[in-house]
């Protein structure tokens, strides 16, 4: 994937499809449409992923919240979700096995009654996934229970539910679509804003109007076909096309919190089943720390990254502080995200908690604009799939979808052993090779291989993570790395879960960055400046919650 050879390509050549958003919908659909056949562009206005797509709970699942929903309220449209994410479930799992595995969850319960209730629950659950291996869920005793987790509250606890579901990297997911994509014929680029549109005689879309935001060299895309994937801001380019269309989507803000590992010390996670006002959070390890989340508010602006505030973080701990035999110390707070939900509108006044996370294909007959809707992480494929066939129609083809079965870039041959191979033939500690095989897959020895005519390369970024500094040069060389903040944020997923650590490594970032992408010396001050800006931001509002 190199960034300026794609842009020459999508400013010369003329495509079947321009797909405007680069996130799991953006990016599944430029997948399922190259291996369709069809000439793509996918173009995002930011980096693979930076919003909506790397700020999620990262969990593959149905969703148990749906489930209950649909028994309480007979919502048969609550069931037919939880169907579809779960039978999709086993699917996520086995197409990119380096980045999305099982994940135990731990529901926690205070009562003989509360445990049945809630293991005939999951009994449920279990029996709509029925394609895939994940262990079924059972009904664990108290000392049980303290030995997968043990700090949890025992005076309280009185034995819990054990179940499964699927865990994913989403920003590295997200970015082996994009890379698969790519490898099936797609062109693909960051950092190209969309302008406006060129129309027919008429009205039909025609051309994209671009600007590459990191030279402001500005261009169109030749297209006979527009795909709107931007998730939140689905409406900015709907109305771009056609601005008598009615707003869609209503934003949802998402926050986490996260903590030292130690807070539960498993790697189990749990599923807090009483919160203050019936959402569902989840305590989960990731990267080596334990995440905590999520809010679910209502989001009027869109213009800026969601962050932390005092009500989300007091929410986040008022939920799991009575789970815990010690309470959090919210000074240990090591990093914080938040994102937007991109809700589809329903009835005045209607909660965005209580929304379905469904999806639907919009065609605008007017400008010909095709929009994907709505959704959530877990049924990507299914969205992507739904979206291209509505194309097909248009198109009057029919083509097969070959997504299910399509193994992403990385995953072919996986072996988490092969780390061993790693460890010896390039002298790298064991920790870094684990970690290069579960975020490269079988492509972790192209980093490996890049130490061997550069041995400074095997250096750790900082001595507790296993993140080093061939990382840099391959995610630059071979993923479209542009900024620092896609290497630490995207990348290696190091600002999600230590803000500290990622101010410190930053210049050692910046400086082979630089070097890679012909910086200037103003220019890499300028993106280390910009950079701790953000994070700034970030820290500013933790700062403000802990006053």
């Amino acid at each position: 994937m190199n960034r300026q050879a794609s842009i020459k390509k999508l400013e010369s050549e003329d495509f079947d499809i321009c797909i405007i958003g680069a996130g799991a919908s953006g990016a599944g659909c430029a997948l399922d449409a190259a291996l369709r056949g069809y000439k793509v562009a996918l173009i995002d206005k930011k980096d693979f992923a930076s919003e909506t797509s790397s700020k999620s709970t990262k969990l593959i699942h149905g969703g148990v919240r749906y489930l209950e929903q649909a028994f309480k309220k007979l919502d048969f449209a609550q069931l037919k979700q939880v169907r579809h994410g779960l039978e999709e479930r086993h699917l996520v799992l086995n197409n990119a096995p380096h980045l999305a595995r099982p994940l135990a969850l731990i529901t926690p319960v205070g009562s003989w009654l509360e445990g049945l209730y809630f293991s005939i629950g999951l009994k449920m659950y279990d029996s709509f996934a029925t394609h895939d291996s994940l262990p079924k869920s059972k009904w664990l005793k108290k000392t049980d229970v303290l030995k997968r987790i043990p700090t949890l509250n025992e005076t309280k606890l009185h034995s819990a539910v054990l179940y499964y579901d699927g865990q994913l990297d989403d920003a590295r997911y997200c970015l082996a679509l994009v890379q698969s994509a790519s490898e099936s014929g797609a062109i693909v680029a960051n950092y190209l804003k969309v302008d406006g549109f060129g129309k027919s005689e008429a009205n039909k879309l025609k051309t994209v109007q671009v600007k590459d935001t990191q030279s402001g060299h500005q261009f169109s895309i030749k297209t006979k076909l527009v795909l709107n994937c931007t998730g939140p801001f689905s409406d900015k380019i709907r109305l771009l096309a056609n601005p008598l269309l009615q707003e869609r989507i209503r934003p949802s803000k998402g926050v986490h919190v996260v903590l030292p590992y130690e807070t539960l010390n498993s790697e189990h996670a749990m599923l807090i089943p009483k919160t203050p006002d019936g959402r569902v959070v989840f305590a989960i390890p990731f990267e080596g720390a334990m995440m905590l989340g999520t809010t679910d508010t209502e989001s009027d602006d869109i213009t800026e990254e969601p962050k932390l505030n005092e009500a989300d973080k007091q929410y986040l701990v008022d939920t799991l502080n009575p789970y815990l035999a010690k309470k959090i110390d919210i000074s240990q707070l090591r990093a914080g995200f938040g994102g937007l939900r991109p809700l589809l509108s329903a009835e005045t006044g209607k909660s965005t908690k209580s929304l379905l996370r469904d999806h639907e294909v919009e065609i605008d007959t007017v400008s010909g604009l095709v929009s994907l809707l709505g959704g959530k992480w877990t049924t990507y494929r299914l969205m992507a799939k739904d979206a291209i066939d509505q194309i097909d129609g248009i198109f009057e083809n029919k083509n097969a979808c070959l997504t299910a079965t399509h193994i992403l870039a990385g995953g072919m041959n996986y072996n988490f052993e092969s780390y061993r191979i790693l460890e010896k033939k390039y002298s790298l500690p064991a920790d870094v090779c684990q970690h290069l095989v579960k975020k490269y897959g079988s492509r972790a020895e192209n980093v490996c291989r890049l130490t061997t005519s550069d041995p400074e390369l095997k250096e750790r970024l900082d001595s507790g993570y296993p993140y080093i500094k061939a990382e840099i040069i391959y995610t630059v060389r071979t993923e479209m790395a542009v900024t620092p903040r896609d290497f630490l944020a995207r990348r290696i997923r190091l600002e999600i879960t230590d803000w500290d650590t990622t101010i410190r490594t930053l210049p050692i970032v910046a400086d082979l960055m630089a070097v890679e992408l012909n910086w200037t010396e103003l220019q890499k001050q300028q993106h280390i400046s910009d950079y701790i800006s953000e994070i700034e931001k970030f820290i500013s509002e933790a700062d403000k919650i802990l006053s």
